[in-house]
């Protein structure tokens, strides 16, 4: 399916930016909406030139802004969000993005005859599993800020859809890596492991390095995006978007120690508040649409690595 144009939330993030550049690629006309609070301006510096791209500084808490620029949009991608490290520092702000910016941006897109709403969301809105592996039906106990405030966007999405038909699905992300992943200590675990051991620094493990993750390429979920927006029977749906491979942080270490041929200088620290052990997912809902997640975990790696070499001190976060 063509969308005409697209709004992306959180376009110049790590996520968002990728899926503005595959808009593009389609011919899609793309308003980026970001208030530049985590997205970097470098992560579209490749589109600026194209006529089809618009780029707009905005915060989704600013309804009448959002509104200036909801003409004749087709589809959003709602990328935005108030990321887990902060929402200790900032609760309320955390809340404040995470519920009520979705709610304006729910709300536009009703009264604008939006025809299609992707929502991003996150494997926080479970909280600590105890069914394993965790399937959509999972219940939804979230042990932390930034999972009480995602489920509360998650909510008001299948709201608009249950009231007033609007199309919607969630695809509930975990651990995405990839190029332009912000790499300061804000960042993913990855890019600042990578990050740590180009600069020869402590690569700090909080708790004893076995508490598991599922890392999903960012190409894949972009893919994910795309696909939930072609099937109709997405609608109204929720999609664990992991790709299925089961790592712990220790053994993350070990990989990107082996695949850049350096020894980390490893330091224990105590359990991180909130941090959940273990994520065993079950992906089989979305694959049921004839999706496949392409990216294995070594190339997956050695893309971002190479690209964090690449671009070492440009200044991007």
């Amino acid at each position: 399916m063509h969308w005409k144009k697209a709004m992306v939330t959180g376009g110049a993030g790590f996520i968002g930016s990728h899926i503005v550049g595959e808009l593009l690629k389609r011919g899609t006309e793309v308003v980026s909406i970001d208030n530049y609070l985590s997205g970097s301006p470098l992560n579209l510096v490749e589109y600026k030139d194209n006529p089809l791209f618009k780029e707009v500084v905005c915060d989704v808490r600013s309804r009448g802004t959002l509104k200036k620029y909801i003409k004749d949009v087709e589809v959003i991608f709602h990328e935005a969000a108030s990321k887990k490290t902060i929402c200790l520092k900032d609760p309320r702000m955390d809340l404040d993005i995470n519920g009520k910016g979705t709610f304006n941006l729910l709300e536009l897109a009703r009264d604008h005859g939006v025809k299609k709403f992707v929502h991003a969301s996150t494997g926080s809105v479970y909280g600590e599993g105890y069914i394993f592996p965790q399937t959509e039906d999972h219940p939804l106990n979230p042990t932390s800020y930034y999972g009480v405030s995602k489920l509360a966007g998650e909510k008001y999405v299948r709201a608009f859809n249950h009231l007033y038909g609007l199309d919607t699905t969630v695809l509930r992300y975990f651990h995405v890596y990839g190029s332009r992943q912000n790499w300061t200590d804000t960042g993913g675990v990855v890019p600042i492991f990578i990050r740590k051991m180009i600069n020869k620094e402590p690569v700090e493990i909080f708790g004893d390095g076995t508490q598991q993750r599922s890392f999903t390429y960012v190409q894949d979920v972009v893919n994910a995006n795309m696909m939930v927006c072609e099937r109709k029977n997405s609608t109204g749906q929720a999609y664990n978007c992991a790709s299925g491979i089961n790592v712990t942080i220790k053994e993350l270490v070990d990989s990107i120690s082996r695949i850049m041929k350096v020894e980390p200088n490893i330091q224990y620290k105590p359990w991180a508040v909130g941090d959940i052990k273990v994520f065993s997912i079950d992906n089989m809902k979305i694959r049921s649409l004839g999706f496949d997640f392409k990216t294995s975990f070594d190339n997956g790696l050695r893309e971002t690595i190479r690209w964090m070499i690449a671009t070492k001190g440009q200044g991007r976060f």
